[in-house]
């Protein structure tokens, strides 16, 4: 069994930039997203000490891992494996400068797909294979596991076998966890709501808030 955690709200998200593998602090929110989130596995994981809990080595991911660490008295890995893409020369940017200066690398692309156009930065191909091999190594230990808004997209799409439009276009909620168990996906909200709808706007991009 996985649970599957994306990081709490970051300074990064907050003002729409791309952050790719950038390390930006959580925000005043990112911290009780990641306290809401540490008290809903702690309701929903009876066993605590039969999980191992690994995070992405990014500051936003360890931070919130570190929220559930307390919360269970775990001890803590890290994995690179499960770091979010590398954006290369757009790490850092605003979304309304790459749309406005880099339109003609983004040209054909979807709301879901562009990240992979970035100069310098990773391949779809190489992004999967990193998490995949993640996958493959976990196996069937009980594990909880933080990430990012699109690691947390492929890892789910690869576990479930999602065809790369329908495993791209999934939410990235910041308030629930992921539980995956038997080849199935479950949502489990820290809030009672669902997913932000938004999230799945054609335009939802330019808005700046599915930043991975």
């Amino acid at each position: 069994m996985l649970y599957l955690l994306r990081h709490g709200q970051t300074e990064w998200n907050r003002d729409h930039r791309l952050q790719g593998q950038g390390n930006s602090p959580l925000t005043d929110l990112g911290r009780q997203q990641a306290g809401l989130m540490a008290d809903l596995l702690a309701r929903e994981i009876a066993e605590p000490q039969k999980f191992r809990l690994v995070s992405s080595p990014l500051q936003r991911a360890r931070e919130t891992a570190e929220v559930v660490a307390v919360k269970f008295a775990q001890p803590l890995e890290f994995d690179a494996r499960l770091a979010e893409i590398a954006l290369g020369e757009w790490e850092g940017r605003f979304y309304r400068e790459v749309q406005t200066e880099c339109a003609h690398l983004l040209t054909g692309t979807t709301p879901y797909d562009w990240f992979f156009r970035a100069p310098g930065g990773e391949t779809f191909e190489a992004m999967s294979a990193r998490i995949g091999e993640w996958l493959r190594d976990c196996g069937d230990r009980p594990t909880i596991a933080v990430a990012h808004g699109l690691t947390g997209r492929i890892l789910r799409g690869l576990y479930a076998g999602l065809d790369v439009e329908t495993m791209l276009s999934q939410p990235v909620p910041q308030d629930g966890v992921y539980r995956l168990v038997g080849g199935e996906l479950t949502f489990i909200s820290a809030t009672g709501l669902d997913p932000n709808p938004a999230e799945l706007s054609t335009n939802h991009w330019r808005q700046g808030e599915s930043n991975p």
